[in-house]
């Protein structure tokens, strides 16, 4: 339980990636703040079971990370109930898929305001806590789409990439005061993210749902295997112990191989 004591802010955590976040540093003993849209009777038994995990608290915020105002909202509640956050994991996202000639611009909007103003937004508030306690955790689920680019998402690689320059710099603004900040890059992963953007990708390509499977989501994926929830969350619990105070502005590629080519 070496995170007894401490808040984690977790966005995008209802499911997937983000709620395998919560669940490792609620295990740790770190009281968690989640953040996502779902059912709220699946999102109360998830909350529940994160507080008898780490045996302290976990509170539910329902906050649109596509508006500003949101984001302060969350924070301030956040802070006024748990204190302010020592670990911050921005890991709410959303994808389109389409060709540029054709991209939405409602929806190339909506996921650079989610997938990295959303980051930026609670870092600048979250930073302030950090340097007073002189500790800090600030990690970005960003993808193998912040080192390299896909066709047809144009939005989503734009995002990312903007969210790999961020944490550098957030790094090095922050070196001194005991704070670190880091991108871990999956793969692909399999989540409810990836699996909603299948139907899209079939139409772009012209492809099956087994053809956009294996010929592409698995394609530039050495192992041919995606990549896990648990071993995503692993590496964001490791970050978080002081054997990893060397390890900031980094960009940690879980990716099965992919940007080794």
């Amino acid at each position: 339980m070496f995170l007894k004591g401490k808040t984690a802010l977790v966005t995008g955590s209802t499911s997937g990636i983000g709620l395998g976040y919560a669940k490792a540093l609620a295990g740790a003993g770190a009281n968690v703040v989640i953040n996502g849209f779902g059912d709220a009777d699946v999102i109360e038994a998830e909350r529940l079971a994160l507080e008898a995990a780490s045996g302290g608290r976990a509170l539910y915020c329902s906050h649109d990370l596509s508006k500003a105002d949101q984001i302060e909202a969350m924070m301030a509640e956040a802070a006024a109930a748990l204190g302010g956050i020592d670990i911050l994991i921005n890991n709410a996202g959303v994808q389109h898929v389409a060709p540029i000639e054709d991209f939405p611009v409602d929806k190339w909007d909506l996921i650079i305001a989610l997938n990295l103003t959303s980051a930026f937004h609670t870092s600048r508030l979250a930073v302030p806590h950090m340097k007073a306690r002189k500790w800090g955790r600030i990690i970005q689920t960003a993808s193998a789409h912040s080192l390299t680019a896909s066709p047809f998402k144009a939005a989503y690689v734009s995002a990312k990439h903007g969210l790999a320059g961020l944490t550098k710099t957030i790094a090095l603004e922050v070196a001194t005061y005991g704070i670190t900040a880091n991108c871990i890059s999956p793969g692909y992963v399999w989540t409810p993210l990836v699996e909603k953007q299948i139907p899209d990708t079939m139409k772009a390509r012209n492809m099956t749902k087994e053809q956009v499977m294996n010929d592409v989501l698995l394609e530039r994926q050495p192992t041919k295997a995606f990549v896990t929830v648990e071993q995503v969350a692993a590496m964001a619990l490791y970050l978080c112990r002081d054997e990893a105070a060397g390890i900031t502005g980094s960009n940690i590629s879980i990716d099965g191989g992919w940007t080794a080519q």
